[in-house]
């Protein structure tokens, strides 16, 4: 019999599957795919043409010491939207990966839309 853990890796997987499908990134419109784990989040804007990685950004890179994960998050979407636009990326197809839409997904989304992305 599987242990528990593995059967939630297997699921979390099949989700990512399904979501990677749907989408793809150009150069006009990169795909923004989102990491996020127990302590930190990334984000990075995709070329799927050329597999390049157009521009990053990490909570590490946040000064805020005292923020929870939503305040993290809200700031980590307006500085990928700020490097984004100084890149000349305007538009991006958003990868949520398998995480829901809510929480810190949903607060980097909607800073990243405010700093001036259409998602």
């Amino acid at each position: 019999m599987k242990n528990l853990q593995k059967i939630k890796l297997e699921k979390r997987i099949r989700r990512k599957i399904r979501t990677r499908a749907k989408i793809f990134g150009t150069a006009k419109r990169p795909r923004m795919a989102i990491f996020r784990s127990l302590k930190h989040i990334s984000v990075q804007l995709i070329d799927d043409d050329k597999s390049k990685t157009i521009v990053s950004a990490t909570d590490k890179e946040i000064k805020s010491k005292k923020a929870n994960g939503v305040e993290i998050a809200t700031q980590l979407g307006k500085l990928i939207g700020e490097k984004a636009i100084k890149a000349g990326v305007k538009e991006v197809v958003f990868d949520r990966s398998s995480y829901k839409y809510h929480g810190r997904v949903k607060a980097f989304a909607d800073a990243a839309r405010k700093a001036g992305l259409k998602l």
